[in-house]
């Protein structure tokens, strides 16, 4: 099958037959008829100079290396590919798309008043939010009484260590909201689940202020792409 955006290539979109457009392709047979590349580039709108949207979108799934590589970048990492035609609104906008991609895929798992019974069912409900990203998040999750899920709190981005995340970050915002207990949650970018020592000594110093608390940690969990790691289920939480 010949495919129409190489047919037309370098060509302007507005010269193009109005059913090889992308975007009254999508309008006329739906979604689903569209690659990847024609779907980026009704989100990229326009091109540059003699190259179309088209022509932008390809090289920067070529740049990137694919799909799954550009749900790894945030808005400066695609601007950073200093790819003529996308600029600071384009870079907003694709990260902005690939955003609601990882927030339909949590929504899809998640239900209102979510009971957490178990690490797996917290991993499968935080793995499409924190897989891709190339910096480490550390998260709380705030229960009621019967481990239904509050809300969460990120306590830090960047590099995890003892001295951004501290037991009053934590507890402070369980008492605000009046939580019962917590888990805790992060993200090992290196794609490795296993816990490093200072993620046990850091779990270590959040178990014993629960204590004090009596706001118990009833899991901690390490997020690596599609695997986990629960404190809880290795035997780690004292």
């Amino acid at each position: 099958m010949r495919d129409p955006t190489r047919t037309y290539y370098r060509l302007p979109i507005t010269d193009w037959p109005e059913s090889e457009r992308p975007r009254e392709k999508l309008m006329q047979y739906g979604p689903m008829k569209l690659s990847e590349v024609e779907l980026l580039a009704i989100l990229i709108r326009s091109g540059a100079g003699p190259n179309s949207a088209l022509d932008v979108a390809r090289e920067l799934l070529s740049r990137v290396g694919g799909l799954n590589h550009l749900a790894r970048m945030d808005y400066k990492d695609i601007l950073q590919l200093k790819i003529k035609g996308i600029g600071k609104t384009k870079a907003v906008t694709i990260a902005a798309a690939v955003q609601l991609a990882r927030r339909l895929e949590i929504a899809e798992s998640a239900a209102p008043d979510k009971i957490l019974r178990s690490s797996e069912e917290v991993a499968r409900l935080y793995i499409p939010r924190l897989r891709d990203l190339n910096r480490e998040i550390f998260m709380v999750l705030l229960l009621a009484s019967n481990n239904r899920l509050i809300r969460d709190v990120i306590i830090s981005e960047g590099i995890l260590n003892a001295s951004v995340v501290t037991p009053r970050e934590v507890f402070r915002e369980a008492v605000l909201a009046s939580a019962a207990a917590v888990i805790l949650i992060h993200n090992h970018p290196s794609g490795n689940p296993e816990p490093s020592p200072e993620d046990i000594h850091l779990t270590k110093q959040m178990v014993a202020s629960g204590k004090m608390m009596n706001i118990p940690v009833l899991d901690h969990l390490i997020i690596a792409g599609n695997q986990s790691s629960s404190f809880a289920d290795k035997g780690l939480l004292g």
